[in-house]
């Protein structure tokens, strides 16, 4: 057995074909958007780190160099920030920063401001792995500037520019050469998706989505159902289904176009059929009447009585023709009646059209059961499959169930022979009778079934025959 995970529904099959590459344009969507977040993230990191790292910067150049090391120890930085004074930048286990990240670097640094007389002599930009981190180094000035509260009476001249209480100091002054000041940081690779934001918008979008899925295909598949309901109901009943709107979408119109002319034109053939049967039967009545009058006429006896019942036996089928063609081009509208009350009627009917077999009929059931039906037409079948109980078996027992499901049950039970299991569905053909009869006494036209399944059928039900130990049953199916 091939094990199939899509549902059977086409409505449902859609859905499911939606949702799933809805999520996967989702997850590619959400996927794009939190690399681009991250991406900025990131950028927003260094450029907080390089803002953190200038102002350190300032706040170590401005302090007096002998007290460098003491500012640079105090300062107050993040967890992962580092400050460090060398006499060269730290290269091992380092690398050159990639281009893209030094210009962000270096543009958070100088977006600060640095005053020109603390510009660094110099700037290295390195990065390190196993943790990741950002390292600048600032080449901080000699010395040669540096601020004082009261000039010194013995200092050297003021250059020019310089602010008042700025002084050169004597050469003998002069710190070493050169000092780096290090800021290191440990980058934590961002991950968006493990916010309750992230899961929010997926779930958020997802439901949205599924909404709006869901009522479009439903929307969409209106016309599908709209024509499977008609096709349904044309094939129950030929001649009183209406046909389709042909609104909506060209291609909803076009199908319902094609489908209303199929419609009419089987329409139409079996009018013609019809028409064709009822004329046929309607013509014969004349020639069986004459050769009925002239019979009368023959001087033996046994012959004319044999004639006579072949004309009658034709003229009974001729009667049967013409009420089966009526019976198809029959356009009964639907009413309310009791089902009850009309089986009983018909229970009723039967025995006083044969009293010695009177108590052989019974009836079980509910007082009262209404449903919509064609009461004419309805009435006929019924009478059709009791009657014919009543003569091919003997006896007619009717049982009426309550509706499940929509759907109310008659059960015709007989005492007769039963019908071969082969020969079932072959009973319901237009005049087709067994070639061994249920009764010593053949009769009927073998129309009678036909017909009473046409009408059933027609109102949405079907008849089903089964054989028990004794007779046969008969089940009629309706919709309430």
């Amino acid at each position: 057995m091939k094990l199939c995970l899509l549902p059977r529904s086409l409505a449902r099959r859609t859905i499911v074909f939606l949702l799933v590459g809805f999520a996967f344009i989702q997850m590619l969507g959400l996927l794009v958007h939190t690399v681009n977040q991250m991406s900025l993230e990131r950028m927003v990191d260094e450029q907080e780190f390089a803002t953190r790292a200038a102002i350190i910067y300032r706040h170590i150049a401005l302090a007096q160099p002998s007290d460098r090391a003491m500012v640079a120890a105090r300062e107050p930085v993040p967890k992962d920030d580092t400050v460090s004074l060398t006499l060269s930048p730290p290269l091992d286990g380092t690398m050159r920063m990639p281009l893209p990240m030094a210009e962000t670097v270096r543009a958070g640094i100088f977006t600060y401001g640095i005053p020109p007389n603390l510009r660094p002599r110099g700037i290295m930009l390195r990065v390190a792995a196993h943790p990741f981190r950002l390292i600048v180094s600032f080449g901080l000035p000699d010395g040669l500037f540096f601020p004082m509260p009261p000039p010194m009476p013995d200092g050297g001249p003021t250059p020019d520019g310089a602010p008042p209480d700025m002084m050169w100091p004597p050469p003998a002054q002069l710190l070493p050469p050169l000092m780096w000041l290090t800021v290191t940081t440990e980058l934590h690779p961002p991950a968006p998706w493990r916010s309750p934001g992230f899961a929010t918008a997926f779930i958020v979008m997802m439901l949205l989505g599924g909404i709006v899925i869901t009522l479009a295909v439903r929307q969409l598949l209106v016309p599908v159902k709209t024509l499977a309901a008609a096709a349904e109901l044309f094939g129950r009943d030929v001649v009183n289904a209406k046909p389709l709107p042909e609104v909506g979408p060209s291609e909803i119109v076009t199908a319902a176009r094609a489908f209303n002319t199929m419609a009419a034109r089987i329409r139409r053939f079996v009018e013609d059929r019809t028409f064709l049967l009822t004329a046929i039967g309607h013509d014969l009545r004349t020639p069986i009447t004459r050769l009925k009058l002239r019979a009368e006429y023959m001087d033996d006896d046994e012959q004319r009585a044999k004639m006579l019942a072949d004309l009658d036996e034709m003229e009974a089928m001729v009667a049967a023709t013409l009420a089966f063609g009526k019976d198809i081009t029959t356009t009964e509208p639907l009413a309310r009646l009791d089902l009850a009350s009309l089986l009983r009627t018909i229970v009723d009917e039967t025995a006083d059209m044969d009293p010695d077999h009177a108590a052989a009929l019974d009836y079980q059931g509910p007082q009262h059961l209404p449903i919509n039906a064609r009461p004419l037409a309805l009435k006929r079948a019924l009478s059709n499959l009791i009657t014919n109980a009543m003569k091919y078996g003997d006896a007619a027992r009717v049982t009426l169930h309550a509706p499940v499901k929509g759907t109310v049950r008659i059960d015709i039970e007989d005492e007769g022979p039963g019908i071969p299991s082969e020969e079932m569905e072959r009973v319901f053909e237009p005049f087709r009778r067994l070639e061994t009869s249920r009764n010593r006494e053949t009769g009927g036209s073998g129309l009678g079934l036909s017909i009473a399944r046409n009408i059933v059928r027609a109102h949405g039900g079907d008849i089903l025959l089964e054989n028990e130990t004794k007779g046969l049953r008969v089940t009629v199916t309706l919709p309430v």
